[in-house]
């Protein structure tokens, strides 16, 4: 059980280096008065900026030829325009959402989220 916990943490920190180490590194951050801030900054500006403006590749096959693995993805998409694509939300959700994207600016969001990553840093110690 230990192993397979172990083998599968390697994923986790994958998944969080694309998003949370390049930001915050590898620092420790033991103040408790930062906690309100990351949250912030999490349920706001950081999920409207992945889930509107940064697109991603989804792994459609993978097949293994002459000893190699070959990979298709699909064309980059953000997370809303998948899910618009899905056909899985209502229409009132739909207009709810293409709104939402009509009133952000992405580089007032990207401003606002690298000086609220600037405000969180200072609280933070280097890892050694």
């Amino acid at each position: 059980m230990i192993m397979l916990i172990l083998a599968s943490l390697w994923l986790v920190e994958g998944k969080h280096w694309t998003n949370i180490r390049q930001y915050f590194g590898y620092m420790r951050f033991e103040n408790e008065d930062i906690v309100p801030l990351m949250n912030d900054l999490y349920q706001n500006e950081w999920s409207l900026l992945i889930n509107y403006f940064l697109p991603s590749m989804k792994l459609i096959k993978k097949e293994r030829k002459n000893g190699r693995v070959i990979k298709k993805h699909s064309p980059p998409k953000t997370p809303i325009q998948r899910l618009l694509e899905s056909k899985q939300i209502t229409r009132k959700k739909e207009k709810e959402l293409l709104g939402k994207v009509k009133n952000i600016n992405p580089f007032e969001l990207q401003k606002t989220l690298e000086n609220k990553i600037k405000e969180i840093l200072k609280y933070g110690k280097r890892k050694f």
